[in-house]
């Protein structure tokens, strides 16, 4: 992915998440969303293009 698609990826995790805990999404599905949302995180702060 480029970083344009990683930032926006990076978007949808966090609403995604938010959305889960409003919702009672299972543990195990946030976990995994959660890492990745972590991947995404550390490639953009190693890229120096972190957007909040």
């Amino acid at each position: 992915m480029d970083l344009k698609q990683l930032i926006t990826r990076h978007q949808e995790l966090e609403k995604i998440i938010d959305s889960g805990y409003k919702n009672y999404i299972p543990d195990e599905r946030l976990r995994r969303f959660k890492k990745e949302k972590l991947r995404i995180k550390q490639i953009l702060d190693k890229e120096g293009e972190t957007h909040h």
